[in-house]
């Protein structure tokens, strides 16, 4: 099992990244181990998702990178890119 997941850095900013041992590699990025979070914590888990193969993992994460902030903001709320809403007729 692979995991995309991404953090909320104490800047606001969001890292995103993939791991075959998720709960290792937060305890990594929150021991100050993982070079480009360390001096961006305390972070925070915000969203993860779950696959099979690793290079499934690896063009998720690829995919997201390339989104923009609002896209990521709404997958982790409404687990999907954009908000639906509703037309006001």
């Amino acid at each position: 099992m692979f995991y995309v997941y991404l953090l909320l850095l104490n800047d606001e900013s969001f890292y995103i990244g993939y791991s075959g041992n998720l709960k290792e590699r937060l305890k990594a990025h929150q021991d100050g181990l993982v070079f480009s979070t360390k001096s961006k914590r305390p972070l925070k888990l915000v969203f993860y998702e779950k696959y099979a193969t690793e290079i499934e993992a690896i063009r998720r994460e690829k995919q997201l990178k390339g989104w923009s902030r609002l896209k990521k903001i709404n997958l982790i709320k409404y687990g999907h890119p954009t908000k639906i809403t509703t037309p006001r007729w």
